[in-house]
């Protein structure tokens, strides 16, 4: 009986790890997506944003707009689109909350930049208002203008 050597194993092993963290990788990556010829791709990220406060208060309209003004509109300055709506949720309690939201819809160029503007008005809006989350949703879609 031959018996492998245990570096060889090991590298054997090491290798194979790698070679699946390049195909994990690969997987990993969003699909071309084909657009028409007047189109382009670009990442449509979706936030949702619920008005109900702590201790029964809510996010007033005009606490709204002042947010969106100091927050979004100078990290996404080329346009946004904002629904409102109602939502419910479960929390970390295990209650489920009722309350009215806000859909903040942008199209944008993936990049760093992008990912930490969007980071950083999900954290501003849970510290400024108390809330547990602001729900994100990325996809890609074909855009013109």
């Amino acid at each position: 009986m031959r018996y492998i050597a245990l570096p060889s194993v090991a590298l054997a092993l090491l290798g194979f790890g790698a070679g699946a963290v390049v195909i994990y990788r690969l997987a990993a990556r969003e699909p071309t997506l084909a657009c028409r010829a007047d189109a382009g791709p670009y990442t449509r990220l979706e936030l949702l944003f619920g008005l109900g406060g702590q201790g029964g208060g809510a996010v007033s309209e005009e606490d709204w707009r002042a947010f969106l003004e100091a927050e979004v509109t100078p990290r996404f300055p080329d346009g946004l689109t904002v629904l409102a709506g109602y939502g419910q949720w479960r929390g970390r309690s295990g209650e489920i909350a009722r309350e009215p939201s806000r859909v903040l819809l942008i199209w944008h160029r993936r990049g760093a930049d992008a990912e930490a503007d969007i980071e950083a008005i999900r954290n501003a809006y849970k510290a400024r208002f108390g809330q547990e989350s602001v729900m994100r949703v990325d996809g890609t879609s074909c855009v013109s203008f």
